[in-house]
């Protein structure tokens, strides 16, 4: 049965994927205390990157849809290390990386894909603090990728 916050990402028409399994040597999340942090989640669908310089070969738009996308990813994350979406009392930070031409500022407006998507599933529970920072390129020429730190009961 899905709880409360499963059946607002299924009215979104989100279903939560499998957690993607590490790429490197770390694991994709660590318990210390009532706090789950999350390794950096690239911007994959089905198996497939969302690719793109923001500035130079993607606009704001992919960018938004490529940090949703890595937000989905994070919520898998959670959903596989704590068993129920429920659990979390509070998305503390986001720490969001976008791949961007030296001249790219819109950072913020890229990362609110994935914000936007936190506040609608976990409600006021999923405002956070963050941090939105342009780099030079990312793994697999990836346009986003967010790492997460929750609380949880």
């Amino acid at each position: 049965m899905s709880g409360t916050v499963e059946s607002k990402l299924a009215s979104l028409g989100i279903v939560v994927p499998a957690a993607a399994a590490p790429v490197a040597n770390y694991v994709p999340t660590v318990i210390s205390g009532n706090q789950l942090w999350i390794s950096g989640q690239v911007s994959a669908a089905d198996g497939k990157p969302i690719t793109g310089k923001l500035g130079a070969d993607a606009d704001v738009e992919l960018g938004r849809t490529a940090a949703r996308q890595c937000a989905i990813n994070i919520i898998a994350q959670i959903k596989a290390a704590l068993g129920d979406l429920d659990r979390v009392t509070r998305v503390v930070k986001l720490n969001a990386f976008v791949n961007s031409a030296p001249d790219f500022t819109d950072q913020p407006k890229v990362v609110n894909g994935a914000s936007d998507l936190f506040v609608e599933a976990f409600g006021d529970v999923g405002r956070h603090a963050r941090s939105a920072v342009g780099v030079a390129g990312l793994p697999l020429g990836v346009a986003v990728e967010i790492d997460a730190v929750v609380e949880f009961a």
